[in-house]
């Protein structure tokens, strides 16, 4: 093993040292066709994650739910994705791609159907959980094919359609949302997905012919560690999700489930170590190229999922944004993602991919850092270049860290890698958007404190304030109308501090990363090879 330290890692021009379908000097149709059909089922799985965040107040009015009920519309989703993702590794191996993804292409119209079809809010939850499990199995899926296809110098084509895929997919997920049920109605949210979804199901039974199964696997199947990873990294999505609502260990049922995901936690790591087939080989950690880019992917995931939360929120609670409003608003970071995509695959064969990463993560803290000046007047306009930063920012940044994280590892260890890579994006995914809510919420406390000590009787320019609103208003009622505009005003300049705070938290984030990536020694070639 090499003594270069962990920093050392990054591929000038990541390539795969397994042969097979990729090896090739020209792929034939029948395979590019196979791998674009599941571009397009992965695509539809992760848009749905994002894709009713703008439209949970018509799905609630709907289904008659209540505001503590419509949150598992997407907790539910998200909690049987992130059990799905890992195992999707062992699937894949015992059942082969064919059979993996023809299935999980067809539950996934089947359950998108079925969600559309809900009338109360039970039934909305179950099919959800359902979408999410099975929809889990087609990301993981794809990257690995990805890089067994498309081997050698065809990577570079690979790593930007593949991080375009994961990182549009759920920023668009509030513009697509918002106009579909403005120009419909939320049942078409899933509906949408059927047609799709039929013909990805048939192409995928048609032509995906990249490997073979092997069901001795299942004669070793580690039931014991498939419960303890589903109690685990369910009941932590569960506390991730629900911990900011109810203000953490305040609330028993959060300290429960912390209990649980910790127990289950090491119940599944000692039967990772112990077991003769583990659900989930962590071994893949071993590799340093892996390790670090699984680590740059849980922070991206940080960024990528937590500013397609604070945007659409900003937007609905300060501005009073509907959907569509919302998605109008939103398209301009999808835009941004799918217009640099070709060029940050370029740029990363052919400079320093330690330039591109930085480059990327100076993006992302450039646009946060221009939202630390977010007041309530902020519209399309001010919100344009953030949107545009963070855009190009995700897909400078996604390019590389892919391919260090799967760009050069054997073809016996991509399919449970691509698992565990993903697995790390959608967990930063979650923590990041945990600790946005937890600071918005304390930031808030402390703001509307601070400033209900300068809004008093005592200062002028408060009560001058007051008049003035009550001049505004007529009738007896005039003064408590006045104090009642003013409190919401008060509320809403909190709101707007609280989002600066967390826009500058962000910024430093992304500085430190930038900051680390200037440190690292010149990578070496991929020629040289990987550590495995």
């Amino acid at each position: 093993m090499s003594n270069a330290t962990t920093m050392d890692v990054l591929p000038v021009s990541a390539q795969s040292p397994m042969s097979g379908a990729g090896s090739a000097d020209r792929l034939p149709p029948r395979t590019v066709a196979a791998f674009v059909a599941m571009c397009f089922g992965m695509f539809m799985a992760i848009l749905d994650i994002q894709i009713v965040s703008a439209s949970l107040s018509e799905i609630q009015a709907g289904l008659s739910a209540s505001a503590d009920e419509i949150p598992w519309v997407q907790t539910s989703y998200l909690i049987a994705e992130v059990i799905a993702i890992p195992l999707s590794g062992f699937l894949s191996r015992a059942l082969g791609t064919r059979l993996l993804f023809t299935v999980a292409a067809a539950g996934f119209t089947f359950t998108s159907f079925m969600c559309g079809m809900s009338s109360s809010i039970d039934g909305m939850i179950l099919w959800r959980a359902l979408q999410g499990f099975i929809g889990g199995g087609m990301v993981p899926t794809v990257f690995a094919s990805a890089y067994v296809i498309f081997a050698g110098p065809r990577q570079k084509l690979v790593a930007p359609v593949v991080g375009l895929i994961a990182t549009l997919a759920p920023t668009i997920g509030p513009t697509v949302g918002g106009y579909v049920t403005d120009a419909l109605s939320w049942h078409w949210l899933f509906f949408i997905n059927i047609v799709p979804g039929l013909i990805v199901t048939v192409a995928s039974a048609l032509l995906i012919d990249f490997d073979r199964p092997d069901l001795s696997l299942f004669a070793h199947f580690d039931g014991w560690g498939l419960i303890s990873m589903a109690a685990f990294l369910g009941a932590l999505e569960y506390v991730l999700e629900e911990g900011p609502r109810y203000q953490w260990f305040d609330d028993p049922t959060i300290t429960l489930f912390a209990a649980i995901s910790g127990l289950s936690a090491l119940a599944f790591f000692g039967r990772t170590l112990t077991a003769r087939a583990p659900i989930v080989d962590l071994r893949a950690f071993a590799n340093r190229n892996f390790a670090i880019g699984s680590l740059f992917s849980f922070v991206l995931g940080m960024g990528l999922y937590g500013l397609t939360y604070l945007y659409p929120v900003y937007l609905a609670q300060i501005r009073g944004y509907d959907a569509l409003m919302i998605g109008k608003t939103m398209f301009v970071s999808g835009l941004a993602m799918f217009v640099s995509a070709p060029l940050a695959g370029q740029l990363s064969q052919k400079i320093d991919p330690r330039c591109v990463l930085v480059a990327g993560f100076l993006l992302f803290a450039a646009g946060t850092w221009q939202m630390t000046s977010v007041t309530e007047d902020w519209d399309f306009w001010e919100l344009l270049w953030p949107q545009v930063f963070r855009g190009v920012g995700l897909m400078f940044a996604i390019v590389p860290v892919t391919n260090t994280a799967l760009g050069t590892l054997p073809a016996e260890r991509m399919k449970n890698a691509s698992g565990l890579f993903n697995l790390m994006r959608n967990l930063g995914g979650a923590i990041g958007l945990a600790m946005i809510n937890t600071a918005l919420n304390e930031r808030m406390d402390l703001h509307l404190a601070r400033l209900h000590e300068a809004v008093t009787w005592s200062r002028v320019p408060a009560v001058e304030r007051l008049d003035q609103l009550a001049r505004q208003f007529q009738g007896s009622d005039a003064p408590l109308m006045a104090l009642k505009e003013l409190t919401i005003m008060v509320r809403r300049q909190a709101g707007v501090m609280s989002f600066a705070d967390v826009f500058l938290m962000l910024t430093v984030l992304f500085g430190a990363l930038a900051a680390a990536g200037l440190v690292m020694r010149r990578p070496r070639s991929a020629s040289s090879g990987a550590t495995h």
